[in-house]
């Protein structure tokens, strides 16, 4: 594997930027063949939709319709960014990972339980599961086999994109309940311990990275991926409003 891998730890942003930046991203990893790897938070809580979901659902929530909301790339569940870490990962389609998309989600999320581990935090990954005929609207509520679980809930899940062979994978670790939906628990609810400091994230990052590639680069957005992420944002997402 002879990649350079690209950490970028952001400050929070709104839905609509955040949202703009992975598929910007994205795209660079294919038009350079450059991997990415993203943390960050989001600055108000925001709704995501996957890409696929329906909006009616949203408006039906008395607690998650006042909240500004957004589409990602990616499919799945709604997820209520708020009280979390999440990260994207993007590769280009010569990386080896990019052709073995469930075995990136496995061995991403590999790397979350051995570093939880190490801060004390028990986790376990689902395993086998049984899909239901219909799913239920909240992403964390869902049940994937690569999902991480403390004490039997759901507090690591991911989702891909793949575009003409590079891949697009983001996903969001929760740390602590949110008052607008108070049944999905986090760390600080479920275990005694948990990772929380920029310095933490930044040493789980660089681990992260050396899975990816054999060079690790600390880095701001590049100016060009900036420019892309803002005309998408203006594109796609106009004021923040769901995608019609």
């Amino acid at each position: 594997m002879n990649e350079v891998v690209h950490v970028i730890l952001d400050e929070p942003q709104s839905g609509v930027w955040n949202m703009a930046v992975d598929e910007a991203l994205l795209e660079e990893s294919l038009r350079s063949r450059v991997v990415f790897l993203r943390f960050y938070r989001w600055s108000e809580p925001t709704v995501s939709l996957g890409y696929f979901q329906s909006d009616l659902e949203l408006r039906r929530d008395p607690r998650l319709s006042t909240l500004p909301s957004v589409r990602r790339l990616s499919g799945g569940g709604a997820i209520l960014h708020h009280h979390e870490q999440t990260y994207s990962c993007s590769l280009p389609p010569s990386h080896q990972l990019a052709q073995q998309p469930y075995q990136l989600y496995l061995d991403i999320h590999a790397i979350f339980l051995a570093f939880l581990a190490e801060w004390g935090v028990q986790v376990t990954l689902r395993g086998s599961i049984s899909i239901p005929k219909e799913e239920p609207f909240l992403c964390f509520l869902r049940e994937a086999a690569p999902d991480l679980l403390a004490h039997g809930h759901k507090i690591l899940g991911s989702a891909q994109r793949r575009r003409r062979g590079a891949v697009l994978q983001h996903g969001s670790l929760l740390l602590r309940a949110s008052e607008y939906t108070p049944g999905l628990f986090g760390l600080c609810e479920l275990t005694q311990n948990s990772p929380d400091t920029r310095s933490e994230w930044e040493q789980f990052a660089q681990r992260l990275a050396r899975s990816l590639g054999d060079r690790i680069v600390i880095s701001k957005l590049p100016a060009d991926v900036r420019t892309r992420a803002a005309t998408i944002a203006n594109k796609n997402f106009a004021t923040g409003g769901l995608i019609s």
